[in-house]
């Protein structure tokens, strides 16, 4: 079941694949961006991870944590450069997707099938261009992922969500900024 605004998020208390502990309780006091993705071979999903990655500096000096969650198994995560340099940023592995289930994201294979027949082609192109992975899924990952993000403010309470309806369908990087300057 989805999430709604000015609920409480749910928690957890689990190892990133750098082997930091990230307990949510602990933002309890900051304001959070809260990004579920696909695989670690998505495009679509690597091309977001790119370009939060570039303004995460900016957000972090008003204020705003981020958190990443991958369906992939964190040996997958580890052997990509390209996620290995997102630290600082924690990238958490939920293979078993609980944390998925938690924040209420679906899986649709009508969405993701729409979104590859649509836009796949320009987006595997910007993705090579940017330099960010391209690859099959790994044993495990879905196809029918549908990526969320969500803006979690002091409290825990959840300000802002977006369940994304097509693959490179995201929350508006300005709505980012606003929150982290409120």
């Amino acid at each position: 079941m989805r999430l709604t605004q000015n609920v409480i998020a749910p928690t957890f208390n689990l190892k990133d694949i750098y082997g930091r502990m990230i307990d949510l309780e602990q933002y309890k006091d900051k304001k959070v961006f809260l990004g579920f993705f696909r695989h670690a071979g998505c495009p679509f999903c690597n091309i977001r991870v790119h370009n939060l990655t570039k303004v995460h500096p900016e957000m972090k000096d008003k204020g705003l944590e981020m958190i990443f969650f991958f369906e992939s198994k964190e040996n997958v995560l580890l052997r990509s450069t390209f996620h290995k340099e997102v630290s600082p940023i924690p990238l958490i592995s939920d293979p078993e997707k609980k944390i998925y289930g938690a924040y209420g994201l679906e899986t649709s294979g009508y969405k993701s099938a729409v979104s590859h027949l649509t836009t796949f082609v320009q987006t595997a192109f910007k993705a090579k261009a940017l330099g960010v992975p391209m690859h099959t899924m790994a044993d495990g990952e879905s196809i029918s992922t549908m990526p969320a993000e969500f803006l979690i403010d002091k409290g825990l309470v959840i300000k802002e969500l977006h369940y994304s309806e097509r693959l490179n369908d995201r929350m508006n990087v300005d709505m980012i900024r606003d929150f982290a300057s409120q």
